[in-house]
């Protein structure tokens, strides 16, 4: 019975449910703007794309740049001290992280790594870091009118707004000194403990300053000191450094005059003096050719010299080739010199990626020639 009452209730119960939903979907078509739903919508958008432009904007400046770059070497190198065709394998890895404040000026910081541990390596002068991140340079450059440009920063060379006048492509670490490496590739200070004061790696506090008169004409200087906290800035304890250039150049020739002085001990000191020049032959094929020359007079000692020759062809089918030699150091009329030797071709497989070939030969006083041969892959990104 019960049975029979609900199923007389339900037809009841649904007519009467019917006219209340038509009624509700009626009401909510009808209250429907879309118009104002998409003003709504958008007003919330635009307020999360506004959190999220600040959040960006406080994480990362938008006047920030990276760029990165990456060596890869297989080679082997025979001769006085090394293994016979012992092939070996090392790469380095490295950062540059530049922002601007003005437009005009720049911070810029260069974090490297690398294992290279072998001759190869050596003599390319690649970093062996052991794997491990290093903090090589922190510089700060800016304007000072509109010809004056001033550098300071630490774990950076004295040299580096000088305009060296060389356009040779050097495959060995040596011969890309252009025959001055000291004269017009001066590094930085280091403490007093009996290393080289102008070692690439050491951690100095360096300030420089380049004036451009136009027309081709610069001149650039400066200083360094170690700064350490037993040493100080420009004392007895620091080996420091102090160097200026004057260059002319233009795109087919030009020359450099560059003198430094480094302390090599607390009581003793050296002077180096360097000539380099360069002059671009007009003409296809024809290469450019750069020389260079360097005087070291020690305190207490002989006057030593060295000299550069590079030849560079820019084009030669889908790369470029270089051939040079250099005295492997500054040698006293007394000294027994020897030079190294260097060929390469460099060609680029693509926008970021180069590989270069190259051979050397490099005389050892007394003892079997060092012969390699190299093939570097470099990427750039």
């Amino acid at each position: 019975m019960k049975l029979f009452k609900s199923l007389l209730v339900a037809p009841a119960t649904l007519g009467l449910l019917a006219p209340m939903s038509a009624t509700a979907n009626e009401v909510t078509i009808d209250d429907f703007n879309p118009a104002e739903e998409l003003a709504v919508t958008n007003s919330r958008l635009d307020g999360i794309e506004a959190r999220l432009n600040n959040f960006e904007a406080g994480s990362f400046s938008t006047t920030t740049s990276a760029s990165f770059g990456a060596d890869f070497v297989i080679g082997a190198v025979d001769g006085a001290g090394y293994l016979q065709e012992a092939l070996t394998f090392d790469y380095q890895y490295g950062m540059t992280l530049s922002t601007s404040f003005t437009g005009e000026d720049s911070l810029d910081l260069v974090i490297e790594t690398g294992n290279a541990a072998s001759a190869s390596g050596t003599i390319l002068d690649m970093n062996g870091m052991s794997d491990k991140l290093n903090l090589d340079g922190i510089t700060y450059t800016f304007p000072l009118g509109d010809k004056t440009t001033v550098m300071v920063g630490d774990s950076t060379d004295v040299s580096a707004l000088y305009s060296t006048a060389c356009t040779y492509s050097a495959f060995t670490d040596l011969l890309s000194n252009c025959g001055s490496g000291t004269a017009a590739g001066l590094g930085g200070g280091t403490a007093d403990q009996g290393t080289s004061s102008t070692a690439d790696d050491a951690s100095s506090a360096t300030i420089a300053a380049a004036f451009d008169f136009g027309n081709g004409f610069t001149l650039a200087g400066g200083l360094s000191g170690a700064g350490g906290d037993t040493e100080g800035l420009f004392t007895k304890e620091s080996l420091d450094v102090y160097g200026v250039q004057a260059a002319y150049n233009t795109d087919s020739y030009g020359a450099s005059l560059s003198y430094a002085l480094t302390d090599t001990s607390a009581t003793a000191e050296s002077s180096f003096w360097g000539l380099n020049a360069f002059y671009s032959f007009d003409g296809e094929g024809l290469p450019s050719i750069s020389v260079g020359y360097e005087s070291e007079d020690p305190s207490g000692s002989s006057t030593k010299e060295g000299y550069f020759v590079g030849l560079s062809w820019d084009e030669v089918g889908p790369g470029s080739f270089s051939i040079g030699m250099s005295s492997t150091a500054n040698f006293a009329d007394t000294d027994t010199e020897t030079y190294q030797y260097e060929a390469a071709y460099s060609y680029p497989i693509n926008d970021g990626m180069t590989i270069t070939p190259g051979v050397f030969i490099k005389e050892v006083n007394n003892a079997d020639d060092q012969t390699g041969v190299i093939v570097k892959t470099s990427f750039s990104f």
